[in-house]
């Protein structure tokens, strides 16, 4: 069973992330996107994803009654995952650090990698939503959230890949 305090870390997770989607679509309809408004919302996804890891450290650590077990949490051992996920935020850091500061190789823009990124973005997202109808329909005592934190961050990094994606695209 997910604590409560899970279930609305991950609503707001959701929220926060479609919010992000959402204010990068309008913005795009308006205008093209320059690095300052992309800055802000690659921080929050990355802050979004850098509490994922955090909260697994603290379980793989404390195991608090507030946060589900470490099998609710990923399906690759801990030991490979962790390293994956220091390296990701590594990486996230960078770029979003060079978005704020509006130079750098990621603030270079490449259509192609744009598309690319978008496209993936979608594939990413596409497979999470699958992921979690068959999950929810092979598990049924866990519907809506058992087993849902690495679909919901899996879901953050897509949105990442999104917005970088649609900065680099132009339009």
């Amino acid at each position: 069973m997910t604590p409560r305090p899970t279930k609305v870390a991950l609503v707001a997770t959701l929220a926060l992330s479609a919010g992000a989607f959402g204010s990068l679509v309008a913005a795009q309809r308006d205008r093209t996107l320059d690095a300052a408004d992309l800055s802000p919302v690659l921080w929050l996804l990355t802050a979004l994803f850098a509490a994922r890891v955090a909260g697994q450290v603290l379980v793989a650590l404390r195991s608090p009654s507030w946060l589900p077990p470490m099998h609710d949490w990923n399906l690759v051992a801990y030991r490979v995952l962790l390293p994956v996920q220091v390296a990701i935020l590594a990486v996230m850091t960078w770029i979003d650090a060079s978005f704020s500061a509006s130079r750098g190789p990621p603030v270079d823009r490449s259509e192609a990698l744009g598309w690319a990124l978008i496209a993936f973005s979608a594939v990413y997202a596409g497979s999470m939503a699958v992921r979690y109808v068959v999950r929810m329909r092979r598990r049924r005592a866990a519907r809506w959230f058992g087993g849902t934190i690495p679909i919901v961050f899996h879901l953050v990094l897509a949105t990442y890949l999104y917005a970088l994606g649609s900065f680099h695209v132009g339009s």
